[in-house]
């Protein structure tokens, strides 16, 4: 029998406190939920980023979260989001474990899952159409996916550090030949090379390595590369809209512009033998910012006018791109110049002819870039820049700039344009303003303590800058309060006061109720680590760097209010002790018997004094590092202490000997908190929280382990335990609170154990399988795949169908062909599997198929041995002949084709199998052609009888929305009544 723990197991329930991760980029979309579209197309919108392991779309009008997009089987943070400009309410997110799914925002659930990156995802572009999607990894791999087909097509090798940037190119002479075509007559002109269409034949990627690579997607080689940089990595990439340009950015402030000539991408697929030497990408010169850091992100304006760049600094700088117009003018005065210099400096007629033969125009093409691109405006934000996006308003003519910066917070900027009849006249740079912000629902800095009320209905927590309360329930902000920088705290009594110790050796006291600062106590002369309330409730004690440890009774003392003979009754913390200690102290902590207090130094002791008189009674040696924090049990038996060298080690308070002593975490543990109470029989169970980012829960009777929780995306600052026991709160690096609820699922050891067993296994297992050979020299084009446990599982599950399923046929067939001779023939022994479901061999295999993902099926399919290669084979035979599901038939058959043709080449009793597919497959084609074909004509002709006895037409409503407000439709009309 298993035994199992009296404490049930506990798990994530909720995340708050988290406005925008560090990892993601940000992307702005309108508000497609708003009926009007003028209130569609306004300047707000909303703003869609990455918040740890979800994406989070934020209303920037109202500051709400309108939808989430989580998937509860992934745990790995969102490192980039890209939207789709076929259907907007598509969205790809790329996470941290190399996978990518794909989003319908509108039912907020995932469409189609890939796997093929060994690494982060970096950077995700759609096509034109929204039917492919190319993604670029840490693992400097770019892999084509069909969003259709839902598998990934190949693999581009080429560059050598993570991919920074990629874009589809779309050249419009293609185009034109299938229109030409089209006009005679051929409707499905537009030649597709393994699922790309020809107008989404190129792509256009940038990397860490310092290349801007040009790929041909038809052929799948690179034909282009060009050095991005000059002075280091290329951090960024982005297109202009008409796709005639592009930006790269690196080190040092420097962007470099260059031309796309797209006209000669079109016709390059037109010719059969192309000039090797021509070159579609030209570099066109650079310009450089103001701040010198490196750039790491570079956005086009919608409309092709401005251009934003940012480093990672609290600024980003705006870029004008001049019309064709004003670049004439400026050419036109600098010729003037240049011929006001030569007739000046030289007299001969000649030289004078020469001057004056300068007048001839020049060509745009050769206009410097700094005459092209001039700068427009530096935005200045609240915090450091992480990524950023233009909004797209319609209705307003001034330009919105949306930026997520590295502090938690986003922010909507309103940029006016300038008239162009004043635009080449030297000016001050506009004057923006900040229109909207998202900054209460989160701390600007990590967060150093938080901390619950005595009834677990409120969580302070605190960081540099700002106190937060929070309601645990609703997890909404309800108060903000500034203070310093805040290093520990806690609620008095009443929970009405909270008292928070920042760095500067001060004690504030905040009133809640009225969102006021009460008091300052200037406590210590250094940083106050710690600080912890008495059990009666009465009194509270500090410890700081200052090397002593003050004890404060609260009191409430009668205060005059000036002018008036009357008094308030006001708070106030009363110094009554101060203990003088060798070292600096860490922590502090009162026994719940109220007998003893126990305070750990730098020195790496923990000393425990008696409270009434403070003379020494424990000292607490063994840890090699300081002690960062320790808690004792609720019956005064037991000290548990963590230490930043990883161990915890749990003491006896009798006598101050050490229990037990063990390695728990894999860097420095910051936090230890027993169960306050003993209600299940778990008054000696405590959490460790650490900086290797994982919380663990343990036993410390039998000294091991009880449960391990993962979530965090940073490491592990603050962490408290309700008064109940049945939740516990932790604050991280990752600007995330965290909550993780007690379950009502038993913990059972041997399960956990295996559970961690299986998950270093499956490590282990996929870090071999996708293991690269470094002596092997890598192809331009691989397999998109990525061999998963969940695909060796699926493979595993053919193959045992197979197995099973192959004599079940032969048997069920040689007992039809017996019956039919003999009438009455016993029913062979089955499987009960096909016993149990009733059905057949040939349905069997077929439902085990179905159910693998289409993403993961060509990985499963390589799993097969080659002997198994006949039977399957003999079941797509009856597949095609019975016409089930034939997309998947064909392409199981199309793929275990290409993968084994030498093997079914060599075979002959192969062929007879594939002639009978051949046959039945093209009769079944021609069936469904036929079908579509009498479903057409009789669509056409039910199309034609409404057209015909119909008398209005029918609008869609959001186009015509659309146009009304881009006519500007008048509020008020006159209409002649008479």
């Amino acid at each position: 029998m298993v035994k199992s723990y009296l404490s049930s197991k506990y798990e994530h329930s909720n995340t708050f406190g988290l406005i925008t991760s560090l990892s993601s980029n940000v992307l702005w979309a309108a508000n497609e939920a708003a009926q009007d579209a003028t209130l569609r197309h306004s300047g707000a919108g909303k703003a869609v980023v990455g918040a740890g392991e979800e994406v989070i779309c934020w209303d920037l009008k109202k500051g709400e979260i309108t939808s989430r997009f989580k998937d509860k089987d992934c745990t790995a943070e969102v490192t980039t989001i890209a939207r789709s400009d076929a259907d907007r309410d598509v969205y790809a997110v790329g996470y941290g474990d190399g996978t990518i799914r794909i989003w319908d925002s509108r039912i907020a659930s995932t469409i189609v899952n890939f796997n093929g990156h060994r690494s982060a995802v970096t950077v995700l572009a759609f096509n034109e159409e929204g039917s492919h999607l190319a993604s670029g990894s840490k693992d400097t791999d770019v892999i084509i996916w069909d969003l259709v087909a839902e598998v990934g097509l190949y693999k581009l090798r080429g560059h050598e550090n993570q991919l920074t940037g990629l874009h589809f190119l779309h050249p419009r002479g293609k185009a034109s030949r299938s229109d030409s075509q089209n006009e005679n007559g051929d409707e499905n002109s537009e030649a597709l090379i393994d699922g790309v269409s020809n107008r989404s034949a190129f792509l256009l990627t940038t990397s860490k390595d310092a290349k801007i690579k040009l790929w041909d997607l038809e052929s799948r080689h690179c034909i282009e590369t060009h050095l991005a940089q000059s002075n280091g990595e290329c951090w960024a990439l982005d297109l202009s809209p008409d796709g005639s340009g592009c930006v790269t950015a690196g080190n040092d402030g420097e962007l470099k512009i260059w031309s796309i000539d797209m006209l000669g991408l079109g016709q390059s697929t037109l010719q059969v033998n192309g000039d090797a030497d021509q070159k579609y990408l030209r570099e066109r010169g650079s310009l450089y910012r103001q701040n010198k850091d490196r750039t790491i992100g570079v956005k086009f304006h919608p409309q092709g006018k401005f251009i934003a760049a940012h480093g990672s600094e609290k600024a980003i700088e705006v870029w004008r791109i001049r019309s064709e117009i004003e670049v004439q003018k400026t050419l036109a005065r600098k010729r003037k110049r240049r011929r006001e210099k030569l007739l000046a400096a030289q007299t001969s007629k000649a030289n004078s002819e020469l001057a004056t033969g300068d007048d001839a125009g020049e060509d745009l093409t050769t206009a410097e870039i700094t005459d092209v691109i001039v700068p427009y405006v530096i935005v200045r934000t609240g915090g450091k820049v992480r990524s950023a996006d233009w909004g797209r308003g319609r209705v307003s003519k001034a330009l919105h700039l949306l930026s997520a910066n590295t502090n938690n917070e986003l922010e909507l900027y309103g940029i006016p344009t300038k008239s162009a009849e004043r635009k080449t006249k030297p000016e001050d740079p506009p004057e923006y303003n900040r229109a909207f912000a998202i900054d209460m629902p989160g701390h600007r800095a990590d967060v150093r303590s938080v901390v619950l009320s005595s009834d677990d209905r409120m969580l302070a927590s605190s960081s540099n800058g700002a106190l937060k309360i929070w309601n645990v329930r609703t997890r909404s902000c309800l108060r903000t309060l500034e203070c310093g920088y805040a290093l520990c705290s806690s609620f008095l009594p009443g929970d009405k006061i909270v008292v928070v110790g920042n760095r500067n050796g001060e004690l504030e006291v905040f009133d809640i109720a009225s969102s006021t600062l009460i008091e300052t106590v200037k406590a210590h002369d250094g940083p106050i680590w710690t600080l912890h309330v008495h059990p009666d409730g009465k009194s509270m004690a500090t410890g700081s760097a200052d090397k002593s440890a003050k004890f404060f009774n609260f009191d409430v003392v009668q205060e005059a209010v000036p002018g008036t003979e009357q008094t308030v009754p006001r708070f106030k913390l009363v110094l009554a002790r101060t203990l003088k200690v060798s070292d600096d102290i860490l922590s502090l902590r009162f026994s719940p018997d109220e007998r003893l207090v126990a305070l750990s130094l730098l020195d790496n002791t923990v000393k425990v004094f008696f409270v009434d008189s403070l003379k020494l009674f424990l000292n607490l040696y063994g840890h090699k590092l300081p002690v960062l924090n320790m808690d004792i049990s609720y019956d005064s038996k037991l000290i548990v202490t963590c230490s930043a060298d990883k161990n915890v080690r749990i003491w006896g308070l009798d006598f101050g000997d050490c229990h037990k002593a063990f390695f728990a975490h894999q860097d420095s543990i910051m936090q230890v908190a027993f169960v306050p109470h003993n209600q299940d029989g778990n008054g000696h169970h405590f959490f460790s929280a650490s900086k290797d980012r994982t919380i663990k829960y343990w036993d410390g009777n039998k000294f091991e382990q009880i449960q391990k929780l993962d979530g965090h995306h940073g490491e592990i600052w603050a962490m408290t335990v309700s008064r109940t026991g049945e939740f516990l709160v932790t604050a991280s690096h990752d600007k995330s609170i965290r909550i993780w609820q007690q379950t009502d699922e038993q913990i059972f050891l041997e399960e956990e154990r295996e559970k961690e067993m299986e998950e270093l296994y499956e490590n282990t297992l996929t870090t071999s399988l996708d293991k690269d050979d470094d002596g092997e020299v890598k192809a331009e084009v691989g397999a998109a795949g990525k061999q998963t446990t969940e695909t060796l599982m699926a493979g595993e599950r053919i193959v045992e169908a197979l197995e099973i399923g192959l004599p079940d046929l032969e048997a069920m067939r040689e007992w039809n062909q017996a019956k039919a001779r003999q009438g009455n023939v016993a029913v062979p022994d089955r499987h009960p599997i096909f016993l149990f479901t009733n059905t057949s061999a040939e349905a069997h295999v077929l439902s085990v198929v179905q159910k693998i993902k289409a993403a993961a099926l060509q990985d499963a399919l390589l799993v097969l041995p080659s002997h198994q290669v006949t039977a399957l084979f003999t079941f797509l035979q009856t597949w095609a002949e019975k016409q089930w599901n034939i997309p998947l038939t064909c392409r199981i058959l199309f793929f275990m084709l290409k993968l084994h043709h030498k093997q079914i080449v060599a075979s002959k009793t192969m062929r007879p199998m594939l002639d009978g597919i051949r046959r039945h497959l093209r009769q079944a084609l021609q069936s469904q052609k036929d079908e579509m074909g009498f479903n057409l004509a009789a669509l056409n002709f039910v199309g034609s009888q409404i057209r015909d006895r119909g008398s209005k037409d029918y609008v869609d409503e959001a186009t015509w929305e659309e146009e009304e407000v881009g006519k500007g439709k008048k509020k008020r009309g006159f209409i002649d009544i008479a």
